[in-house]
């Protein structure tokens, strides 16, 4: 379980975050949305470590993080994946070579049982050929792919994804949140998503988190969104011009 309390940050006197506070559950599908620069990334870099708060707390399975040693930190984080915004792939690595890297870096597995991780990993995220291309040789969906294979190469206990649909088609969108649902219940992992992408939210979520203006404004169910009446949440969800019904409603 993660718990976020009152957690405030600034980048050069701009509020980002104010006393926002929250709970992921074990073993769900929490999406955080928002507009644009609403701070969505921040909170996800808080949860793992990435960003010490100026004030307040982050707890992960009971442990204050920003309390440890760097070493007890870098224990931490090795029971997160997470997949970045734009895949994160090192341009000189080919596929195997960048999902292996955690492994060699962080890992105490052989050579011959890292060689049989990469390939249940690249299997598990339906690229069992692609070892030996380079990022430059995949396409944008490929590329994530690649980087969700790395992610999840380390056994994590939580998955984090930073906007996975970014900038891809929305055949390649719908392939990539199969993905999210199907490593959710093979790996029993708890997963956070950070997206705009109400779409994605509809069918793959369990609860939402809706940041707004700094702060965590509404948090609920995905039934519960279907009939909230907020405003300002609704605003956002025409914004993103689909339509919140029972039709999207996600079934996993």
């Amino acid at each position: 379980m993660i718990v976020v309390r009152n957690i405030h940050k600034s980048f050069a006197g701009k509020t980002v975050l104010q006393n926002a506070s929250l709970q992921v559950n074990e073993g769900e599908i929490l999406a955080i949305i928002g507009r644009s620069g609403s701070g969505k990334s921040v909170l996800m870099k808080h949860m793992v470590g990435l960003l010490k708060p100026d004030s307040g707390q982050v707890l992960v399975d009971g442990l204050d993080i920003n309390t440890v040693s760097y070493r007890e930190l870098q224990k931490v984080r090795q029971n997160f994946g997470v997949l970045f915004q734009g895949g994160a792939l090192f341009d000189s690595m080919n596929s195997f070579e960048n999902v292996a890297f955690p492994l060699r870096t962080f890992g105490k597995l052989s050579e011959i049982e890292i060689q049989e991780r990469v390939l249940k990993c690249l299997e598990m995220v339906e690229l069992p050929d692609v070892g030996t291309k380079l990022p430059s040789e995949l396409s944008g969906g490929m590329q994530k792919r690649v980087a969700l294979a790395r992610a999840i190469s380390m056994n994590p206990r939580y998955i984090m994804y930073d906007e996975p649909t970014s900038g891809l088609d929305p055949e390649t969108s719908n392939t990539i949140d199969a993905l999210i649902n199907n490593l959710a219940d093979r790996l029993n992992v708890t997963s956070v998503v950070v997206t705009h992408d109400m779409h994605s939210v509809l069918s793959i979520a369990d609860r939402a988190a809706f940041i707004h203006n700094g702060t965590i404004w509404w948090v609920g169910t995905i039934d519960e969104l279907h009939t909230c009446t907020d405003p300002v949440l609704i605003g956002f969800v025409k914004a993103n011009e689909y339509q919140i019904g029972p039709q999207h409603a996600a079934a996993r």
